[in-house]
């Protein structure tokens, strides 16, 4: 057996509960597999074996009081899994669905993220399976300072600096950030997102949708493309999907879709992106509180979403911008896109397509920016925030967004695939955190 094979087999074995964790690593050892199975140092120095293994695992409960003076308690988890090219690095999701599975994967991704952008960062990910929705503002602050009383004592400025994701906003980071200066004394870097009054950096909140929009951009550059015009299909209405539509209006694109909890919102001559924000951000509104304004739109509940899809892939478009979670873009949906034009994938979300979908992309020459290059904006704005505070000093507004596409793209040709842009991130990625694992001896 190959070693690549071996050690896909243990992963399965050892994690057996984990599917998304297993996921992760299959799809990026199965595309560095020729790279490593011609390197006998990665298999003598258990490179593989080591990089898949987190360095610390951390899960413990968090009780805290709801507004009725009920006790709850939560689960919460910190994976430090590599500190290879500097202190942990990777965001807190406070969401219903977050279990180990979920983390680990997320954990394992950044990694390869951090490395991608050049930056002195490891990868680390965390959170809770604790939901903000429908909470008030003093549950949330209660929430936050119960799981930072934990947290607190595995975190610093230079060991390991969490961010927002997924149910932590500013709003979530602030909390954290008062509960860890209140119990350890200290005014340090220890947290990105935070707003700006307490160090924050400019232009973090749209770094990762304006991220996604100019490695998109760079994507179609590089084809003599652009994005005028194109039709774009996004998903999600959170922080990334909103900014990147922005941004994407900004360079003259249609933006045809983008969805929430509750259902998908549609225009075929191109949404009102001022009037989404506004709705999101400003009223907390659903989206289907869109067609108030707007008549010739439509919105389709999830409970008339099709069987083993989702209904924002349904449409005719160009591009298409998952932007909402894990695996939101299924075989079915895969199928859908490519019978409906779409030519090229850029993922704003982490592992937004399943291994099926992918196959499918890959068999009709979609063309895919993968979400460790594509996404890392946020990222690269973090370590920016990390320079901020250390140095005591405020950077002016500038872009953050670092050219990967550049690097996996050459590194795609290479190996003789220029087109295979997974393939290029995920090798990139890998040779610079396993040759620094090889300078650092066995640790």
């Amino acid at each position: 057996m190959q070693y690549v094979q071996q050690i896909l087999q243990s992963v399965k074995e050892s994690n057996s509960n984990e599917p998304e964790f297993y996921q992760a690593v299959e799809e990026v050892l199965s595309s560095i597999s020729q790279l490593v199975e011609g390197n006998s140092v990665y298999q003598q120095q258990a490179i593989l074996e080591r990089l898949v293994e987190p360095e610390r695992q951390i899960i413990f409960r968090v009780p805290w009081l709801d507004d009725n003076g009920l006790v709850q308690v939560n689960r919460g988890f910190r994976i430090e899994f590599s500190s290879t090219l500097g202190p942990y690095k990777g965001g807190l999701r406070f969401h219903p669905s977050v279990n180990q599975s979920v983390v680990k994967f997320l954990g394992f991704e950044q990694i390869l993220k951090n490395a991608l952008t050049g930056l002195p960062l490891g990868g680390a990910k965390g959170g809770a399976d604790f939901n903000p929705k429908g909470k008030s503002d003093n549950e949330i602050m209660r929430f936050c300072q119960s799981y930072m009383t934990e947290l607190y004592r595995h975190i610093g400025a230079n060991t390991d600096v969490p961010a927002g994701d997924i149910g932590v906003g500013a709003r979530e980071i602030g909390y954290l950030f008062g509960q860890y200066k209140r119990i350890t004394n200290q005014f340090q870097g220890v947290l990105t997102g935070k707003p700006e009054i307490m160090g924050g950096s400019s232009l973090r909140t749209e770094a990762t949708g304006y991220g996604v929009a100019y490695f998109l951009n760079a994507m179609l550059d590089a084809k003599g493309d652009s994005l005028r015009g194109k039709r774009c299909l996004v998903s999600g209405a959170g922080n990334v999907a909103l900014y990147l539509m922005e941004k994407l209006d900004q360079y003259d694109a249609v933006i045809l879709s983008c969805s929430d909890s509750k259902g998908t919102l549609y225009c075929k001559d191109g949404l009102d992106v001022a009037l989404v924000k506004h709705l999101k951000n400003e009223r907390g509104a659903e989206l289907r509180d869109y067609l108030n304004e707007h008549k010739n739109a439509e919105f389709t509940p999830v409970n008339q979403y099709p069987s083993d899809g989702h209904q924002v892939w349904g449409y005719e478009a160009d591009i298409a911008l998952p932007c909402a979670t894990q695996n939101e873009i299924t075989k079915k949906d895969a199928e859908s896109l490519v019978e409906n034009g779409c030519s090229v994938v850029c993922e704003g979300a982490n592992m937004p397509t399943t291994a099926d979908a992918l196959k499918v992309f890959k068999e009709h020459n979609v063309l895919l920016g993968p979400s460790k290059a594509a996404n890392a904006g946020g990222v690269a704005t973090s370590q920016f925030e990390m320079a901020q505070n250390a140095s005591m000093q405020k950077w002016r507004p500038e872009q953050v967004m670092k050219s990967i596409f550049e690097t996996i793209s050459t590194t795609a040709k290479q190996y003789s695939n220029e087109h295979d842009l997974v393939l290029g991130a995920n090798i990139a990625g890998f040779e610079r955190v396993a040759d620094a694992m090889l300078k650092q001896g066995v640790v």
